[in-house]
């Protein structure tokens, strides 16, 4: 990821892998990453040198990775602590193999997709920028009268003022972003409005439900305290925006009300998805039905993503066709007054 230290998406996932096959095996975590220390990704095998050590020295596994300073996702490092509590670590880890994989084929979707999109916005640019560079040198021609300028901007003076704009704006914009999301205080405000956004709001809505459900299908079954348990399910979701509730939450269910009741709390949680944990509360089934919630919502953030993505790629197609009519225009204004200069 950009402008992130974490472990990339591929070998986190093959880490997952390896940990279920061989936890499912009998292997102890401290026996596993000691194999990893020695044969794993060229990325993990320091790691899994000072998690051994760690596990070794008496920590917990969620201790022993929690010390690794942004080297995993937040929901990582919060299922690992679900999974030794509720004593499902192989399951967890099948999880998010299964989680990690599908996310970086998204990410690869994504990538693929937008490339053209990108590629013609840029193309854009310079195209719109050789323009104002050809309308300096024509209006250098003598006896001839200068072209109308493009943005008040003529000559190789002007193309390179555009370009250096165009570009320190984008740049501006992209650390503006990396540093508010890093740096602003009621960052679960920040989230709750980035949820509200079309398109972009319905994904991330998506994504944080699969990670919630995954979470609740593994820990309401697992005779764990239901307000430690609903605490480590918000904070699986990765989201400010869900986690900021799960004090209140907790506190809710610890005076034995019900988890509907609870849950309707959590403002981003969507209205047929109470409706149902209703239900299955009735009958007893929760567990089960957050099972078939969790499916349902990886697939969801699977289309949701797709549509993301063609939304993006529409955007910078409607950028680029628009610097494209703007140069056929002013190239167009050129002609015409070349023209009305000879009659």
């Amino acid at each position: 990821m950009l402008f992130s230290s974490q472990i990339a998406l591929g070998n986190l996932a093959i880490l997952c892998r390896i940990l279920r096959h061989n936890l499912g095996a009998g292997l102890s975590v401290v026996e596993i990453f000691r194999q990893q220390s020695k044969r794993g990704r060229a990325e993990v095998k320091p790691i899994a040198g000072r998690v051994a050590d760690r596990l070794q020295a008496g920590e917990s596994l969620a201790e022993a990775f929690g010390k690794e300073t942004g080297r995993f996702p937040p929901l990582f490092l919060s299922m690992v602590r679900v999974g030794e509590e509720t004593g499902h670590l192989a399951e967890i880890f099948g999880e998010l193999e299964k989680y990690y994989s599908l996310e970086q084929k998204l990410r690869r979707q994504f990538v693929s997709q937008s490339i053209l999109p990108v590629l013609q916005f840029f193309f854009a640019i310079f195209v719109v920028a050789g323009l104002i560079w050809v309308l300096g040198m024509i209006g250098q021609t003598p006896g001839k009268p200068p072209p109308p300028p493009i943005f008040g901007l003529t000559g190789t003076k002007g193309a390179l003022t555009f370009l250096g704009f165009v570009f320190g704006t984008l740049s501006l914009l992209l650390l503006g972003y990396v540093f508010f999301k890093r740096q602003f205080r009621h960052l679960a405000t920040f989230e709750a409005l980035l949820l509200r956004i079309p398109v972009l709001g319905t994904c991330l809505e998506a994504i944080a439900m699969s990670r919630l459900c995954l979470a609740m299908q593994l820990t309401l079954d697992s005779g764990m305290p239901i307000g430690n348990a609903m605490r480590l399910n918000l904070a699986a979701t990765g989201n400010n925006a869900f986690s900021l509730h799960a004090e209140q939450v907790a506190l809710v269910l610890k005076k034995k009300k019900p988890l509907t009741e609870a849950l309707a709390l959590v403002r981003p949680l969507p209205p047929d998805f109470l409706d149902l944990v209703a239900a299955a509360e009735l009958s007893g089934s929760v567990p089960e039905m957050m099972r078939h919630q969790a499916e349902y919502y990886r697939e969801e953030s699977g289309r949701r993503l797709t549509a993301l993505t063609k939304a993006a790629s529409m955007g910078l197609w409607m950028l680029y066709a628009g610097c494209v009519i703007y140069a056929i225009f002013a190239i167009a204004n050129i002609y015409l007054g070349a023209l009305g200069g000879v009659k």
